[in-house]
């Protein structure tokens, strides 16, 4: 029987249980969300008259979870309807409809006891097959379960998520004794595919892989802070994006995450261990116990390492002296040992070796933040894992590093690095001696594209098997023949199966003539020799729109032939791609902003990442959309008028304006639907690692299924009548304070566009011919001041101006 997950049960709804119950109902499964009964009432209730048996009261803290889910920021959910896939509830009136339930979760406190009196009660009510889960973060899955049936232990394991977990993609998948090796497979499967996850397996050790070395590491780190006599934000100018970790580094990060927290956990670690090396490991500094004393936990409490304050020049932060323990404004820290290491050649790793092998103090921190976790990794790999790739991915998934501990390693030198910890007194555990001994001197190497990584079982390098369906187009790129074709912004890449990605790889992924140039080649190729076209890539974002820094230059210039010139094509290219003889499937992520927005909008389907964040943004910078987004925001607005009938189009129009007047920008790809950026049929990938994979099987269906590109149409508009309206309505949020005259100005330009100009309403129009107002009222823009003010003040603070 093919196992499936229809609905699920959540145990426990405090912050974690909330937004894991808000992630399943965003990928559309049913959640059952309970928590305990209160012991009493508050006094908010007592003023209703509501009693300890009122349904309100005793399902009190599953509402406040749910209620959590729709005031969080960022959003848990990816729409607020999802939320109606939650039904709330109570331990002791609701738990026998877990009955129904294919996966339940456990998420109460981390408490042995309490969880093992709660799953006991669970196996009175769960039905014969569901897989039963914790959400520990630390506690031994096989303990949990003593005494229970062997049929329940075959189907518990532990699943750790990473908060919040909408966002991080790192899930702990942890089998315990007795779990079925198709329990994993399946709930590995169903955690990547469906809830967008990157599953690391672990062993049931204390605070599994994740939070074994990154806790480790915060707790060294400060342990450095406090030997060397450096303050807080000279330790996190060191240990943020100069050694590739978050720009929260470490004693900001410590904030977010609450003292009181981290100090649980890491005591979990030091009271689970036998060696005395490493319960030390584990000591921590005096001044951290005292802020947790004194209720200094972090954002929760307002204060930690860091403190906003109010005082009568404004908003001020202040920073701990954690000698004193007390606040001081905190100071700006720019250490030329920074700047000079991002000087280095060889990207990360060599700004990295340069940061490590200074000689001042600051070169001391960074060498012990860094040389320190690995050397944790490295004694306890064997232990806690069952390869180096799980370690790293754990740590680049779970803490947001850039290289997991040994791909670190071999980015410093393994020689290099294990003869200095050595020469400094550092025991090396054996089997990376070993490695060395025979002659491998990294823990990874790769050839023709694929990726090998050290077996300390085998003692030699094993292949790291691409999963089924997923294309890694870097490494696809390695392969002899697969670049078609390649200039500065972009590259023609072939898919197999007769499909061609076309791939942005310009700075920030920005429009300019080589990606415009680019698409014209690639439609031009997939009409002669391919089945059909991915526009896709693998960066940080799908794209953030055009070159400003192009435009702001010519605009100042005086160049109008020039940006007339490059708006022109960029609009022809895009209209190729609109009526390309063979399907065209866009594959949109992260940012997908302005001209990237107008790329996917001209495609023939757009499969897009779960978390794309979509819109039209050119108002922000002084301008409109003139790529076409005017045109195909108002066409998709227009989808949704019923075939055959006669209506009213201002209110499609209307809406299409305000979504362009007002920048709106999706927060997930199935806001991006509500919004209207995206089509009902556009898809949705929750894992954007399969992203191009399922943009390649769409091309293929619709291959399949007979393709045929779109005719062109003639266009109804509202007209002069039409712009009156939408005109009024900017009006009257400039006059209500909402809006500034010139951004008043900047929306009339786009509902003189939308409304197809000085014609009358219910005239027919060309695609062309809107295409030529956009563009009219891109080069009229582009030589007002205070447009380009706007376009000056985003590229020198990557904020808006409101001028």
């Amino acid at each position: 029987m093919k196992r499936e997950i229809r609905t699920a049960a959540v145990l426990g709804a405090g912050v974690m249980g909330a937004t894991i119950a808000g992630h399943l109902a965003n990928v559309g499964i049913p959640v059952l969300l309970l928590d305990i009964v209160p012991r009493e009432l508050t006094p908010e209730e007592q003023a209703k008259g509501l009693t300890m048996e009122s349904p309100q009261v005793r399902n009190r803290f599953a509402a406040r979870g749910k209620e959590l889910l729709l005031k969080s920021k960022p959003a848990p959910l990816y729409v607020p309807e999802v939320a109606q896939r939650i039904e709330i509830g109570n331990f002791e009136d609701d738990l026998p409809k877990i009955k129904d339930a294919d996966w339940i979760i456990e998420v109460v406190v981390e408490n042995l006891a309490i969880k093992q009196q709660l799953l006991a009660r669970v196996a009175q009510y769960r039905k014969p097959g569901a897989i039963v889960s914790t959400n520990t973060s630390g506690i031994s899955v096989n303990k949990m379960v003593e005494g229970l049936a062997l049929e329940f232990r075959q189907h518990f394991l532990g699943t750790h998520f990473f908060n919040p977990p909408r966002y991080m993609k790192l899930l702990e998948i942890i089998p315990g004794t007795d779990t079925l090796p198709e329990i994993v497979e399946f709930l590995s499967w169903f955690g990547e595919r469906r809830l967008g996850k990157g599953i690391v397996l672990c062993k049931d050790t204390p605070n599994f892989i994740a939070n074994r070395i990154g806790v480790y590491g915060m707790v060294s780190t400060a342990q450095a802070m406090e030997e060397l006599g450096l303050t807080p934000e000279e330790v996190d100018a060191l240990t943020g994006p100069a050694l590739g970790r978050p720009k929260s580094a470490s004693f900001r990060t410590l904030d977010m995450v609450g003292l009181d927290t981290f100090l649980h956990v890491a005591a979990n670690v030091r009271d689970n261990v036998t060696e005395q090396w490493e319960k030390e490991a584990f000591r921590i500094p005096e001044f951290l116990t005292k802020m947790v004393e004194n209720k200094w936990l972090g954002d929760k409490t307002g204060q930690g390492f860091y403190q906003k304050v109010k005082t009568p020049e404004g908003k001020q932060v202040l920073t701990l002296d954690w000698q004193t323990l007390t606040y001081r404004p905190q100071q700006k820290v720019k250490l030329p040992q920074v700047e000079m290491a991002k000087q280095a050649p060889g990207g990360l790793a060599g700004q990295m070796k340069a940061l490590v092998n200074g000689k001042d103090k600051y070169s001391q921190m960074a060498w012990l933040a860094v040389s320190r976790p690995l050397l944790y990794a490295a004694r306890k790999a064997q232990e806690i894992a069952d390869s180096i790739l799980a370690i790293d991915k754990a740590m680049e998934w779970g803490f947001n590093w850039q290289m997991g501990p040994f791909a670190t390693f071999d980015a410093l030198g393994v020689e290099a690095t294990v003869a200095r910890m050595e020469a400094e007194g550092q025991e090396v555990p054996a089997w990376v001696k070993n490695m060395l001994a025979k002659g491998f001197k990294s823990f990874y190497k790769k050839e023709q594209g694929q990726l090998w990584q050290y077996d300390w079982n085998k003692e030699d390098y094993v292949l790291v098997e691409d999963k089924p369906g997923l294309i890694i187009l870097k490494n696809r790129k390695e392969q002899p023949g697969a670049v078609i074709y390649r200039n500065s912004g972009a590259s023609l890449v072939d898919l197999g199966d007769g499909v061609a990605c076309l791939e942005f790889h310009s700075p920030n992924n920005a429009i300019g003539g080589d990606i415009t140039d680019a698409i014209r080649v690639a439609v031009e190729e997939v009409e002669k020799n391919f089945v059909g076209l991915v526009v896709g890539n693998q960066g940080k974002n799908f794209c953030v729109g055009a070159n400003l820094m192009w435009m702001l230059f010519e605009s100042q210039a005086g160049d109008w032939d020039e940006i007339e010139l490059m708006v022109r094509t960029f609009q022809n290219a895009v209209m190729s791609l609109k009526y390309c003889r063979r399907p065209v499937v866009a594959a949109p992520f992260g940012m997908t902003l302005g001209g990237g927005y107008e790329v996917c909008a001209h495609t023939h389907r757009i499969q897009a990442a779960a978390e794309t964040y979509m819109g039209l943004v050119e108002l922000g910078v002084g301008l409109i959309p003139a790529g076409g987004g005017c045109k195909e925001l108002l066409l998709r607005m227009y989808e949704g008028i019923p075939a055959g009938t006669r209506t009213d189009l201002q209110p499609f129009v209307n809406k299409a304006f305000e979504t362009i007047a007002m920048a709106k920008v999706s927060t997930s790809g199935p806001e991006a639907k509500t919004l209207g950026y995206l089509r009902a049929s556009d898809g949705i990938t929750f894992n954007s690692d399969y992203l191009i994979a399922e943009a390649r099987e769409a091309v293929l269906a619709m291959d399949r299924t007979g393709f045929m590109p779109p005719e062109p149409k003639q266009i109804p508009v509202v007209g002069e009548s039409g712009y009156a309206t939408m005109a009024l309505g900017a009006y009257s949020l400039k006059m209500g304070g909402y809006i500034s005259e010139y951004d008043e100005h900047l929306a009339k330009k786009v509902a003189y566009v939308l409304s197809g100009g000085k014609v009358p309403a219910g005239t027919l129009v060309t695609e062309q011919y809107l295409l030529d107002l956009e563009r009219e009222a891109f080069l009229s823009l582009a030589g007002e001041p205070k447009t380009q003010a706007r376009m000056q003040h985003m590229l020198a603070t990557g904020k808006p101006l409101r001028n």
